[in-house]
């Protein structure tokens, strides 16, 4: 596959003072990551199996999923002290936040539901039974739509928020492990980990438009694991965590085509993109490590030592 991103600028601009923060599923921490020296900075402790990571709206706190707990777990970045636990259902692995960041939505692999948490009152707003192992989640830019993925139906949940019911499904590929909005709310894309691939789905319609499907060179097809999907601010282009197969792939968002495979750590699992949208920092599971990928380069610049099994990636400016 020609890399059609080498020819743009290999010097990347100076980074930002940033943070990264890198949950550890089999550490039960969070790795502090220096954004600027590329360095960690401190080990936290939270709960059991922590997987999912998102910044509070105000920047204030780190939800994080601990899986183990049957909650959410409120951590402050000022002391790096868990202040409060938020009721989920069984085994919660991902959530997203409602854009005015009041509701979170986590989903529950055991018990088959989402769970609406009120942040402020820290209380359950309300729950909706979905498909048979949910596991990534994701809000719609407006607000409307909380949508699931179910491993085990291989389908998407719609859920309303204002009426606070399941409105629709989206059949897609096997196992579908993530899924993210376009910051215009008119395309949802959801990876498929069995089938190997990453659909588009039109927001309005909800059908599947477009097959994304991953040749790596060198690596067997059933290695290739799509998980993690993020844009890059400008969304022009989408960065793919392909598990095992130890890449991450970048696609152009308007032809839907693949333009560079980023060789990476050992089953890159999330990722997550700095705000400039010049880097991004992707969670080795099964190396132990987090690995710095130049966007514009399409190369990795550094590979900095985390916890035991990185899971989620959550970035603050």
């Amino acid at each position: 596959m020609r890399n059609f991103l080498l020819p743009l600028l290999l010097l990347a601009p100076p980074a930002a003072a940033q943070t990264i923060y890198v949950t550890n599923e089999r550490g039960n921490s969070v790795t502090v990551i220096d954004g600027k020296s590329l360095q960690p900075t401190a080990t936290w402790a939270v709960g059991a199996r922590p997987r999912g990571v998102l910044l509070s709206r105000d920047g204030r706190f780190l939800y994080v999923c601990a899986s183990n707990e049957n909650a959410v777990e409120v951590v402050d970045r000022a002391t790096g002290k868990v202040v409060a636990q938020l009721p989920s259902g069984e085994n919660p692995e991902t959530f997203a936040l409602s854009p005015d960041g009041r509701l979170l939505f986590a989903s529950n692999e055991r018990d088959a539901t989402v769970t609406a948490i009120d942040v402020e009152k820290r209380s359950v707003a309300f729950q909706v039974v979905v498909g048979v192992e949910p596991e990534g989640m994701a809000v719609s830019p407006d607000g409307r739509f909380a949508v699931s993925t179910s491993e085990t139906d291989h389908a998407l949940h719609w859920i309303d928020i204002a009426s606070q019911k399941l409105v629709g499904q989206t059949p897609v590929d096997e196992r579908p492990r993530h899924a993210e909005f376009t910051a215009d709310g008119r395309e949802l894309w959801a990876s498929a980990e069995i089938g190997g691939t990453v659909q588009v789905v039109d927001t309005v319609t909800r059908k599947v438009t477009a097959t994304i499907r991953f040749d790596v060179p060198g690596v067997a097809a059933d290695k290739v694991l799509p998980v993690g999907i993020r844009f890059t601010p400008d969304q022009k282009l989408a960065l793919v965590a392909l598990g095992r197969a130890d890449h991450v792939a970048i696609i152009d968002r308007a032809t839907r085509k693949v333009t560079a495979m980023v060789p990476v750590g050992r089953r890159v699992w999330h990722l997550a993109i700095t705000p400039d949208g010049t880097r991004a920092f992707a969670a080795n599971g099964l190396g132990d490590t987090v690995s710095v990928i130049d966007i514009a380069a399409a190369k990795v610049i550094a590979t900095i030592p985390a916890g035991r099994a990185p899971w989620g990636v959550a970035i603050a400016p």
